[in-house]
């Protein structure tokens, strides 16, 4: 099922996959506030959509995303930019709410700044070899205020991190690798395919179980071990009662893929 296109986002649901294109092609899809708002749209329709259980998120055309376009955005977020109504936070820190379901990012080409903080706040993030990435925020007077000064360390380290926040110069797809940013790196043209094949592995999985993965674990990265050690036990006793649980049970028994329905 094919979603309607925005002049800034693209949506195209398959199967149980959405597919979310950052689409301002013509300024190396470079976030203004018509972006911002799209994408935190496109991810609230991701969230509402009960047939779609895992978003890919990429770039059209050559590049993932230039950044931030500081000359038509920047008013706005001193302001303070609220996520449109309707939609969810795509780094899940600026305002709003957070999407529940997995996200995987393929970035190619340039991922400046925000597109950074973008995989920081996905869930499985790959690239292509030709990728380079760069946090300058320090060279145009600003700071990294879209989540990078809050996880690229608890990913990479504190002097990795500090290495390249510190100095704005940038990086590439094998140092990207290296310190956990991205999970894979391939060729531009296996990018999308290999991202595609990723989101439908995981959306063949019971949908309850991974949400609550995800739920537990975050819980864990935000809130500490302790809370979610907590929060483990009502979560196996509302996933032990689902019809997917059953289903799982079945599926062992019987010796064949689950086939599972998120409820």
């Amino acid at each position: 099922m094919n979603q309607p296109c925005s002049s800034r986002v693209s949506r195209e649901r398959r199967g149980h996959v959405l597919l979310i294109g950052l689409d301002r092609v013509a300024k190396r899809n470079a976030f203004d506030l018509e972006l911002l708002n799209e994408l935190s749209l496109a991810y609230g329709e991701f969230e509402a959509d009960g047939e779609a259980r895992v978003a890919v998120v990429f770039g059209h055309g050559e590049h993932f995303t230039a950044g931030l376009d500081l000359v038509s955005a920047s008013a706005s977020l001193a302001e303070g930019w609220q996520v449109p109504t309707g939609g969810c936070d795509p780094w899940g820190i600026l305002a709003g709410p957070r999407v529940s379901k997995p996200v995987i990012v393929a970035a190619q080409g340039y991922c400046l700044t925000i597109g950074i903080e973008l995989m920081l706040a996905a869930d499985i993030n790959l690239c292509a070899s030709n990728t380079r990435f760069a946090q300058k925020e320090v060279q145009r007077g600003i700071f990294p205020f879209g989540g990078a000064t809050l996880r690229l360390h608890q990913v990479a380290g504190w002097g990795n991190a500090m290495r390249w926040l510190l100095t704005g110069d940038d990086f590439d797809a094998h140092e990207a690798l290296k310190l956990g940013l991205v999970q894979e790196v391939m060729a531009s043209e296996d990018l999308l395919p290999r991202a595609i094949e990723l989101a439908e592995r995981i959306a063949r999985q019971a949908p309850l179980g991974v949400q609550a993965t995800l739920l537990s674990a975050r819980q864990a990265r935000y809130e500490g071990e302790t809370a979610a050690a907590q929060g483990l036990a009502p979560l196996v006793k509302q996933l032990l009662g689902s019809e997917d649980a059953k289903e799982g049970v079945r599926s062992m028994l019987e010796k064949r893929p689950g086939v599972f329905k998120g409820c």
